[in-house]
This record gives C-alpha cells, sequence and structure tokens, in this order.
C-alpha cells in the first residue's frame, strides 16, 4: 500500500486511508509521539464495526455523545499494528518537512526585489552564505560587491534576487548587493518621498562598488526629487552611500525629452548641445574642451554609466573636436562640389562634342 498517496491534512491533524477507512493522527512535533484515531460514526445498531460505534460504547468514551454524532477512538497496537503506525509516522514526518520546504518557498517567492537581512554563515572563494533564519541565502561571486569584505558573523543587507526549488524540493535562494533592485530598495527605505510614491525612480544603471546613476522624476512641481534623495546636508543619500560601502552616486532629475535628459545623465560634466536622432537613438554630444575627460570619465565609466540610464548610444566630443570634424565636412563637401562641377564640365564638352558630329554628317549627306 502507497501511504503517501493517501494521506491529506486537515487544519492541524493527518488523516490516512487504510483498508478503506480514515484514520486521524495528531504528531508532536517536539517530542515526536505518536497518536492515532480511528473515526467513527454514533448509530443505534452498528452495522459496519470499522466505521460505526454504538451509542452504549460511545457514552463510555464520552457521556455527552448523541446519535449521529463522530467520535474519534484510540487505536490500540493489537488493532492498528506497530509497522503501520511507524509507517504512518515516516509519511507524517516526510509531509511535514514538504510543507514546511513549499511554506519557505512561497514565502521568499513573495519577497522577490525585497531586501533581507542576515548574519554571514560562510565564506568561500566564490561564494557567501547568509542565515536568513528559516532557511540559508546564497551570494555568487557576480552578486558581490567587488569592493568589499565579508567576514563569519556579519550582519548584512541584501535583496532576493532569485527563489528556485533545488534537488528534492530544496529552496535554493540567491540574494545580491550587486544588482540595481537592491539599489532601488535601499531608495525606498531611505527616502519617504519614493516610498510613498511621490518621488519615482525611472531608471538605474549602477558600476557596483564604484559608481551608479539613479534617475528621479516627480509629477509634483512643489516637490524637487533630487533634492529630496539627496536630503538636507547630504545625510540621505550617505546613508546609502555607507550601505554600499562608499559606492559613489549620480542622482539626476529624468526629463521626457532625451536631449535634455541625456545632458543630465553625464552630470558632473556640463554639457554645450545634445543633437539626436531618434529613429537610430543614437547621440552626438558637445562638451566644452575642459570638460571632456570628466564626461567620458573614468575608462568610459561616466559615459558609459550615461548610455544604460538613457537607454541610448552616446558619442561625446570636445567643441575643437567637433569644430575640426566640421572643418573636415566641410572640404570634403567642397572636393566632392569640384568633383561634381568637373564631371558635369566633362559632360557638356562630350555633348558638345557629339552635336558638332552630327552636324557635320548631316552636311556631308546633304552634299
Amino acid at each position: 500500500m502507497n501511504l503517501s498517496d493517501n494521506i491529506f491534512r486537515y487544519d492541524m491533524d493527518y488523516y490516512l486511508l487504510i483498508k478503506n477507512v480514515y484514520v486521524k493522527i495528531t504528531l508532536n512535533k517536539e517530542t515526536g509521539e505518536t497518536h492515532v484515531y480511528e473515526e467513527l460514526e454514533v448509530v443505534e445498531n452498528v452495522e459496519d464495526d470499522k466505521t460505526q460505534i454504538s451509542l452504549e460504547d460511545a457514552r463510555k468514551l464520552d457521556s455527552k455523545l448523541e446519535i449521529g454524532d463522530t467520535v474519534h477512538k484510540e487505536l490500540m497496537p493489537k488493532n492498528f499494528g506497530r509497522i503501520a503506525a511507524q509507517t504512518a509516522k515516516q509519511v507524517i514526518v516526510q509531509r511535514i518537512r514538504e510543507a514546511s520546504r513549499e511554506i519557505i518557498f512561497n514565502e521568499f517567492s513573495e519577497k522577490k526585489g525585497e531586501i533581507v537581512s542576515g548574519l554571514v554563515q560562510k565564506v568561500d572563494k566564490n561564494i557567501v552564505v547568509l542565515d536568513l533564519g528559516k532557511i540559508e541565502g546564497i551570494m555568487p561571486l557576480k552578486e558581490q560587491i567587488p569592493t568589499e569584505t565579508y567576514h563569519v558573523n556579519q550582519k548584512l543587507r541584501a535583496c532576493v534576487a532569485s527563489v528556485e526549488k533545488g534537488i528534492k524540493g530544496s529552496t535554493q535562494i540567491i540574494v545580491s548587493r550587486a544588482n540595481n533592485d537592491f539599489l532601488r530598495k535601499l531608495f525606498e527605505l531611505e527616502i519617504p518621498e519614493i516610498y510613498e510614491g511621490l518621488i519615482e525612480i525611472k531608471s538605474v544603471s549602477r558600476d557596483p562598488g564604484k559608481r551608479c546613476k539613479v534617475a528621479v522624476y516627480s509629477p509634483n512641481e512643489n516637490i524637487d526629487p533630487v533634492g529630496s534623495c539627496v536630503g538636507q546636508k547630504g545625510i540621505r543619500i550617505q546613508n546609502i552611500i555607507n550601505e554600499l560601502n562608499g559606492e559613489k552616486i549620480d542622482v539626476i532629475e529624468w526629463h521626457e525629452d532625451p536631449s535634455t535628459f541625456i545632458a543630465e545623465a553625464l552630470l558632473p560634466a556640463k554639457v554645450m548641445a545634445v543633437d539626436v536622432r531618434e529613429e537610430e537613438k543614437f547621440a552626438q554630444v558637445i562638451v566644452p574642451d575642459d570638460q571632456l575627460s570628466l564626461a567620458i570619465g573614468k575608462s568610459g565609466q561616466n559615459a558609459r554609466l550615461a548610455a544604460k540610464l538613457t537607454n541610448w548610444k552616446i558619442d561625446i566630443k570636445s567643441e575643437s573636436q567637433f569644430r575640426e570634424l566640421l572643418q573636415k565636412m566641410q572640404e570634403e563637401g567642397n572636393e566632392q562640389e569640384k568633383v561634381t562641377e568637373d564631371q558635369n564640365e566633362a559632360k557638356t564638352e562630350v555633348e558638345e562634342i557629339g552635336n558638332v558630329s552630327e552636324a557635320e554628317t548631316e552636311s556631308t549627306t546633304e552634299e
């Protein structure tokens, strides 16, 4: 008999189908003590002693019972069997484990994208294991902030990146301190206007541990989205920077106009002009000569983060580079015009020669 296919849970008790009869099973999780009861209907005349009990016998168990009531009578080993009782216990313990795993899986699935706290339990070469209370969270190398060093018993906050079922139904939780969701949630925790929906985070781009850009917007003209995020004397943004171990944060105001948004995204560099090609999502940006290195950033970091933030391809040139480009284009244009003129002149000469030849031919024919 496959008992696992014939068991169900109701309230805090389990019911097991054995020999076409359901029995009630209670299990003390702390002591492991198991009690098995048969469920019987109180009747006047017993026709099936497996499912019924007489009123007289029922009142020996409980004097208040009446016909039609249900009574649970504990089964003695001689009636139930020691092996069956042990099997039932094993099945129930297994089902409790499965149910616990399912509860944990569902609980953390709902927390995906949320911040959780835990103690570092283990630090390996490529992974950090966090004790989240009910279960462990795994932080792979790619989800760690490169500039951070972790140690056992360190308290950490991280974002639930994914929740998956592993081998034998176990739950595997991947947490991250390097993804964009972690940064978004930190802003929600530190800035009430974002949590309340008065300010919206439009986009985020990160180089974890080094620098990040956050574009914010508020439909309320009376709210300064950037100032609200930075806080008085920078205290709000500083709390987030401290959590990220010194990662620099550029908070910029989001604009619907792509030219304005791209110029803002390249802060702290000053921008002279932005020429956009909507169909290609390409922007040509001109900056003062002394702002070129700042606009591009170390190893192209500022330009790269701005491109990710805006989702536009950005080409940055200094004012002098742009003037040289224009001059070169003008010279090439002049050369092309000269070539075209020469071609037209040559064409005209050929046509004139052709006309002369035709005239001479006609004259000869007439003679």
